[in-house]
């Protein structure tokens, strides 16, 4: 599968290091990205390299718009009359609207060109991934938009090969996008705080973070294994007057379940 991915800062260049590691899929990789800092990294790794967006996206099956999202308009206007109605857009951006991805699409190539851009939209998608995709552990929210269910279930599988993947609407991926996206923040300064108590309890910083990692990862591994809910996995571990009890209402009355909701919810809006 040829894929070219139009920007290679953060989230494009761990996508990129996702799709080159995962070794479910035969993939040929060309990255456009106007640092030429990034494509020398990106060319280390196994990627064809340019710094023309279009010349990356002709002739590839999967066409991944990774930038920013005020960049997006210039982006898709610049390869519009490159793309073909058989290839796979998929545009990798928060908060960028599918209503004007069709309308740059199919804007004037020139401000003086009467009719829009004459070839059919390609299959188009939104997605959402997150960093973790870069060691085939993102999740990642995806949305079809004008795709048939053949091109759907191709671009599935090629976001499980990294991580997860759910299929979802476009009115849930500002609230996808703050749960999984932003959440792999959230999580991070979790174990952060874990990792400073650690010390205060007497471990060495390398020590703690070592312990609270190995912590989170089992506590994921039990759920996935198990199906409990959280709370289940809690009471199993909470005896009557124990620490672990006492720990855990402490961090209740610090406004701890509370914080968090409230932290998805700001991100969400």
């Amino acid at each position: 599968m040829n894929i070219a991915i139009i920007g290679a800062g953060a989230m494009g260049g761990q996508t990129a290091r996702g799709l080159l590691r995962q070794k479910t899929t035969d993939v040929k990789l060309t990255v456009s990205d106007p640092s030429e800092q990034v494509r020398e990294q990106m060319a280390a790794i196994g990627a064809g390299v340019t710094d023309d967006n279009a010349e990356a996206a002709r002739g590839a099956d999967v066409v991944m718009v990774v930038v920013k999202p005020w960049l997006v308009e210039t982006v898709l206007k610049g390869i519009a009359s490159t793309l073909t109605a058989d290839q796979k857009l998929i545009v990798i951006a928060a908060g960028v609207p599918s209503a004007k991805i069709k309308e740059w699409l199919t804007a004037p190539t020139t401000p003086t060109t009467p009719t829009p851009h004459a070839a059919p939209i390609p299959s188009f998608f939104l997605a959402i991934p997150n960093i973790a995709i870069a060691q085939l552990a993102s999740m990642t929210f995806l949305v079809p938009v004008t795709a048939t269910q053949a091109d759907t279930a191709c671009v599935k599988a090629l976001f499980d090969t990294v991580g997860t993947t759910l299929l979802t609407d476009e009115a849930h991926l500002a609230a996808g996008t703050t749960l999984a996206s932003c959440g792999i923040a959230y999580a991070m300064r979790y174990i952060r705080a874990a990792a400073e108590g650690g010390v205060e309890l007497g471990f060495r910083a390398d020590e703690a973070k070592r312990i609270v990692m190995q912590t989170v990862e089992g506590a994921v591994r039990l759920l996935q294994a198990t199906g409990m809910h959280p709370e289940q996995a809690i009471d199993m571990v909470t005896t009557p007057g124990g620490v672990t009890i006492r720990g855990l209402n402490e961090m209740e009355h610090a406004g701890f379940t509370s914080a968090v909701i409230r932290g998805l919810k700001a991100g969400a809006k």
